[in-house]
């Protein structure tokens, strides 16, 4: 199969929204893979020396419109043979540092504590790639697990133009530290092509991204992208080679976690044959509701099951 290369850049990057009118940048099989590689961070978030800013984030800065609040995102890239109500499975192969410093901040009336600061407060975090840690101003050095916040494809056009901070049907910023190399993830497509952009690199951030940043950074990933005509969803989910994952979104916390919990209950009925009581009860045992994110718009919920308790009756 061929492997595709995307640059981030000016002709490559939109910043701030998903629109199903984006044309796409990019056009690749089913099955095929492509490196992406992706900027993070406005102008007033730069460093100083010695840490380097990329001439890639500088000529997006320069150039590219801001067209909503929200993320840089390279892409869209349309899947040939993709049709509306099908499903894009990215398996994410690899993800590789773009830079060599991340940024992190908090600020009055963000995050999961608006009033808890009463002015901003900035700073850089130096990245090791060797070590793959970052270095905090204090000393605590972090080890790194990056993932990208914003996968998605295009929204349905019914839409319009949609900012990039909230996470809804069509992925986007969902934000979950799940989603390391070795994932899947799996998105309802809504538009013919399903147009997969990714942005908003993560170096590490814990369950919830309580101050709204992680350690926001840039990225290089590498994707198979691969058209499943054999699924239906109707909320993104994903796949650790350990676990399976169910998300959902909304801005009340409760009414995410019961969205997550019957998604899961629906995935087990349907890879088991359990009734809907046992995967109630089994729900109960064995899965794991955690908050993904408390800060964008919907809140964030997943739900995780190992895959060893994906058994039917024996």
């Amino acid at each position: 199969m061929p492997h595709h290369r995307l640059e981030a850049g000016p002709k490559t990057v939109h910043w701030g929204y998903f629109d199903a009118a984006l044309p796409p940048v990019l056009t690749v099989q089913s099955g095929e893979r492509v490196t992406i590689s992706t900027v993070s961070g406005p102008a007033d978030v730069m460093p100083p020396p010695p840490l380097v800013v990329p001439e890639a984030l500088k000529a997006v800065q320069r150039e590219v419109p801001n067209r909503l609040p929200g993320h840089m995102c390279t892409g869209p890239v349309a899947v040939r043979g993709a049709k509306a109500g099908q499903v894009l499975e990215v398996r994410i192969e690899a993800i590789e540092l773009h830079y060599d410093w991340g940024y992190t901040f908090a600020a009055p009336l963000k995050g999961a504590l608006p009033e808890e600061v009463s002015e901003r407060h900035l700073i850089h975090i130096p990245l090791d790639r060797e070590r793959m840690t970052g270095r905090l101003p204090w000393g605590l050095e972090l080890p790194l697990k990056p993932f990208f916040g914003v996968m998605a494809v295009a929204p349905p056009p019914g839409w319009g133009m949609v900012s990039t901070l909230p996470p809804r049907r069509n992925g986007g910023n969902l934000d979950n530290k799940e989603l390391v190399a070795g994932t899947t993830l799996y998105l309802p497509i809504h538009v013919d092509g399903a147009h997969f952009s990714v942005g908003d690199g993560h170096g590490v951030q814990g369950d919830g991204e309580v101050c709204v940043t992680a350690i926001e950074t840039g990225l290089v990933g590498t994707f198979t992208l691969i058209v499943r005509d054999d699924m239906k969803l109707g909320w993104p989910q994903a796949e650790t080679p350990d676990s399976v994952i169910t998300m959902a979104f909304d801005p009340d916390l409760d009414d995410c976690a019961r969205t997550a919990l019957r998604l899961m209950i629906d995935l087990i009925v349907e890879r088991t044959g359990l009734s809907r009581a046992e995967a109630y009860m089994l729900c109960s045992l064995a899965a794991d509701l955690r908050i993904t994110q408390l800060v964008n718009g919907n809140n964030g919920v997943h739900c995780v099951l190992s895959k060893s308790c994906l058994v039917g009756r024996l």
